[in-house]
């Protein structure tokens, strides 16, 4: 027993001694302006904290607009049952209540926190190596980030975001357009993941992937390039007093959001209407969803994405390609502002720094 005491205590005194070394290196590698690994993996996931409740907040905060915007690109033109954002919001209130509003919010946000955590790293990341390439390329140690560079590493947060989620997007966009009056039912996320790869195999949760690549591009890389910049420039110039200490107001970054999701949005609406369209196709029940009690019941069917966007043209006019663009306008304004903001300040909560390192 007295030798187990002594093991015990032994263990202890060098469990303790241990801690205290590592404390002791770590505020030795603080004060030579070295992070340490733990301190480093702290910050990635105290800003992937940040980013996910950032996509969470926005995307609730917006949601009946979101379900009404995938009613509207998806619905049968020779059955109008959606005609404008009021009537729409009021079509859903009275035929589904208030939780027919946030239909597909569940599955939205289990698809967007991740989204947009790894969004918001992603970009922190890229700006970071972007920035050190231009800056070895060019001499300049002071140089900074300019806009398109800012639009590059927009775009390959976007990429790299959207790919990571890209299956539940998928099934979010079929369980948002089904109504009480479907013939089938997904019960959720993951009975919808199941049933898709089940009945129609895995690359059905990819069904609309190139023209989701090919809209992040303009949509995330825009969104980024323009509210930095703004806000850049906002801060260089301070037109209207609007700088204090060398800090932008919530009202201001709110504002910035608010242009940088209105241009980014309408560049890339066509693709995001062809994707929700592509996502349809092989879907059994779609017909009947998507068609609801037009006179044409012809099954949806695209050969790619060209296909989709000549027959959607063909069918129905230019215009199509925009159902939805004025629900989605008034939803991407607060929706990107709240994002951004609600970021920067849960980053400031945690205590995480702002600037792209150097």
């Amino acid at each position: 027993m007295a030798s187990e005491n002594v093991v015990g205590k032994n263990t202890g005194e060098s469990a303790v001694t241990t801690i205290v070394n590592l404390a002791a290196e770590e505020a030795k590698l603080a004060r030579e302006g070295v992070k340490a690994p733990g301190h480093a993996i702290l910050t990635i996931c105290k800003s992937l904290v940040a980013g996910g409740v950032a996509g969470g907040v926005s995307r609730t905060a917006v949601a009946p607009l979101e379900r009404l915007k995938i009613l509207l690109q998806v619905q049968n033109p020779h059955s109008i049952q959606y005609n404008g954002t009021i009537q729409g919001l009021k079509y859903i209130w009275k035929s589904e209540g208030y939780r027919g509003l946030f239909k597909g919010n569940g599955t939205n946000c289990a698809r967007i926190i991740p989204n947009s955590a790894v969004k918001f790293f992603s970009y922190e990341q890229a700006s970071s190596g972007i920035l050190w390439l231009y800056r070895r390329h060019s001499g300049k140690e002071d140089a900074q980030l300019t806009p398109v560079l800012r639009l590059g590493a927009g775009a390959c947060a976007g990429i790299i975001a959207m790919s990571a989620t890209y299956p539940m997007d998928m099934v979010r966009g079929r369980i948002t357009v089904q109504t009480e009056k479907s013939p089938y039912q997904y019960r959720g996320m993951f009975h919808a993941l199941r049933t898709v790869y089940c009945e129609e195999g895995f690359r059905a949760l990819y069904k609309g992937w190139l023209p989701s690549v090919i809209g992040v591009i303009p949509y995330v890389g825009l969104n980024f390039a323009v509210y930095e910049s703004l806000k850049d420039w906002l801060i260089k110039t301070n037109p209207y007093g609007l700088v204090e200490d060398s800090e932008l107001s919530i009202v201001t970054r709110l504002g910035c959001g608010a242009v940088a999701g209105t241009v980014g949005q309408t560049v890339a609406y066509p693709l995001d209407v062809i994707r929700r369209r592509m996502q349809m196709v092989g879907w059994k029940d779609a017909a009947s969803v998507v068609t609801g009690h037009g006179r044409s019941k012809a099954p949806l069917e695209y050969n790619g994405m060209v296909d989709a966007f000549r027959k959607t043209v063909r069918n129905e006019g230019f215009g199509a390609l925009y159902k939805g663009l004025v629900p989605n306008s008034v939803k991407v304004v607060p929706s990107i502002a709240i994002a951004f903001v609600t970021y920067e300040v849960v980053k400031d909560v945690l205590g995480v720094e702002m600037r792209i390192s150097d």
